[in-house]
């Protein structure tokens, strides 16, 4: 990561110097007595300062933007050693994000989009890819080498991780599952402790210590120079500072009559960010990070976060993820950098999900009406049609016993009569590897024939 510019030190008096200037000139400076710019954006100094006129001092121009800032700025909470008071303000991403959550995540809205599908079974089996691709992109941001194809084969059959990669995803799985299962609980040390020993026990025990708070201050963030880009806070009295931080992410900031109101969405990546930034953990301090983001949305009635995978864009731009901490870091503990960043890539994968969603209500339409040509529709059970439209869509290309009673939330005979019998209807065939048979679904055009569509 190329090293970024920081603000110079903020003048007391910044228009001291403009009135010495002449009137045009004068002017043009104050065009800069807004805190977004034209295009509604939260710019950094680091980029600020090359848009700028060559006419113009970038500094004194700066010292206008962050004084318009300053004015509008809402106190979060104070975090490190000694303790910054972190502070945002809402921006045009923030309101688009916050707008698309309220509208399309809500355990309410999955309701009408299941009953638009008219089964919760096929939301739930249709979508669960986006719920594993959470876990595959927040272990390769974290440097997991494997690719999303053998990840997705190694959740999908359930078999035991080969390499440490494997176990890395695995891992970030079950965490994320941990995340949903404990959303009634309250947020505690205890509990952040429990989401680490999940998601990292058996990688490294050397290396990540699971489940346990650093002592020493030994843990630094490098980019990809070597170059120490944060340098966390020290490990003494981290337990005290992340208590804080949890009494105050179990405050009720949500609450319509609070005066300090704060949506769910922004209270979130602010617990994400102090995570990140107090690194409790000797390692996986980023992993825990977006599990407590995901955890804190579900607690709040957000369920549908299960299948929007920030991770996956995260990971398409980490650099950017990483100076978004460190724009906050060098100006003052200002979070809207980091807050502005997050909503953008929320934004942009509820939109996916969104996607997603309409594909899959086209998808099962024009999979009941070639049922119903076919004639196929009676021979099948409600499961095998799950099962098969899965397959058809081609959202998994094998299923396993365990994987489909997993899915379905059935017994385990179950499943295998149902994936059995679309081996006997002649949709599916069956290849038996290692000690498991994979089931995976015949050629389209063959099956095409065999049914006189």
């Amino acid at each position: 990561m190329a090293a970024i510019k920081s603000p110079p030190p903020q003048p007391l008096l910044p228009f001291t110097k403009l009135f010495e200037k002449p009137r045009e000139e004068f002017a043009k400076y104050m065009a800069f007595s807004h805190p977004l710019d034209s295009k509604g954006r939260y710019l950094p100094y680091d980029k600020f300062r090359f848009r700028v006129g060559p006419d113009l001092d970038a500094d004194l121009a700066w010292s206008l933007v962050r004084e318009s800032r300053d004015k509008q700025l809402t106190p979060a909470l104070p975090i490190g050693s000694p303790p910054a008071l972190c502070k945002f303000m809402h921006t045009p991403a923030m309101h688009m994000a916050i707008s698309m959550c309220d509208q399309h995540t809500t355990t309410a809205a999955l309701e009408w989009m299941c009953s638009r599908i008219g089964e919760r079974k096929h939301v739930h089996y249709l979508l669960n890819d986006l719920i594993e691709d959470e876990a595959i992109s927040s272990s390769q941001l974290e440097g997991a080498a494997t690719t999303t194809k053998a990840a997705k084969d190694l959740l999908k059959r359930a078999r035991g991780p080969r390499t440490m990669d494997e176990k890395m995803i695995l891992g970030n799985f079950r965490m994320m599952k941990f995340a949903w299962e404990a959303r009634d609980r309250e947020l505690s040390l205890d509990l952040i402790c429990e989401l680490h020993q999940i998601g990292v026990e058996g990688i490294d025990d050397e290396r990540y210590r699971p489940g346990n708070f650093r002592k020493t201050d030994d843990v630094v963030i490098e980019d990809g120079d070597g170059e120490i880009v944060h340098q966390p806070p020290p490990a003494k009295d981290l337990k005290k500072r992340l208590q804080e931080i949890v009494e105050w992410a179990n405050k009720h900031h949500a609450d319509v009559s609070n005066k300090n109101y704060m949506h769910p969405l922004v209270t979130a990546i602010i617990l994400h960010f102090c995570m990140g930034y107090e690194h409790a953990f000797h390692d996986g301090n980023g992993r825990v990070a977006r599990a407590l983001f995901y955890w804190y949305m579900f607690r709040n009635g957000f369920g549908g976060f299960r299948y929007i995978p920030i991770s996956t864009l995260l990971k398409l731009a980490r650099i950017q993820y990483g100076k978004s901490y460190l724009y906050t870091e060098t100006d003052g503990m200002d979070l809207t950098y980091f807050i502005d960043y997050q909503a953008r890539v929320v934004a942009r994968t509820i939109k996916q999900f969104r996607k997603a969603y309409e594909e899959t209500l086209r998808d099962v339409d024009q999979f009941n009406a070639f049922l119903y040509e076919s004639g196929l529709y009676k021979k099948l059970s409600e499961k095998q049609r799950i099962v098969f439209n899965v397959a058809k869509t081609e959202k998994a290309q094998f299923f396993t016993i365990t994987n489909v009673k997993e899915n379905l939330g059935c017994a385990y005979n179950t499943a295998a009569a149902v994936l059995n019998g679309l081996v006997e209807l002649k949709l599916f065939n069956k290849t038996k590897v290692n000690n498991e048979w994979l089931y995976s679904m015949n050629d389209s055009e063959q099956i095409i024939r065999s049914w006189k569509v």
